[in-house]
């Protein structure tokens, strides 16, 4: 007697287990991420500040959102920018000696938007794309016109 399985394992699904694994690597990126643009916010070349870190936060959290959309549940895509924000928090808390590593400056503010804003817009359209095709109606026959 062979048994068949109706439901052929797909790869797919033979990896699904790993996707938990991935998005948790995602969050503590997006930690990361905050710790190093903060770090490097205050770049100069010569006496011009250089604010890279930035566009390079803007650019990574986007990334970071994106891969987080394809990897798990819609629900989970803006943990990355959690870690992000657990990170930036973290370089505000004063250390040792009152060391603190986030400026008073508008570049900080300017670090917060920009590294934000770009995923969230991202998840965002997401959100709206998904409203728009849950309340489309279902697809039928076209009405006739009459032809008066």
């Amino acid at each position: 007697m062979t048994i068949v399985d109706p439901k052929p394992e797909t790869s797919q699904s033979r990896w699904a287990w790993l996707d938990p694994i991935i998005l948790g690597v995602l969050i503590f990126n997006g930690f990361t991420c905050a710790v190093l643009s903060v770090l490097f916010l205050p770049t100069y070349i010569g006496s011009t500040p250089f604010p890279i870190s930035i566009l390079v936060a803007a650019v990574v959290n986007l990334a970071l959102v994106v891969t987080a959309r394809g990897v798990t549940k819609s629900g989970t895509a803006a943990l990355p920018l959690i870690g992000w924000v657990a990170g930036f928090v973290l370089c505000m808390i004063g250390g040792p000696g009152g060391d603190v590593l986030v400026l008073s400056s508008p570049l900080t503010l300017l670090l917060v938007a920009g590294a934000l804003v770009p995923a969230g817009v991202f998840l965002v359209r997401v959100v709206l794309n998904r409203l728009a095709e849950l309340t489309a109606p279902p697809p039928g026959p076209p009405a006739r016109s009459s032809g008066h």
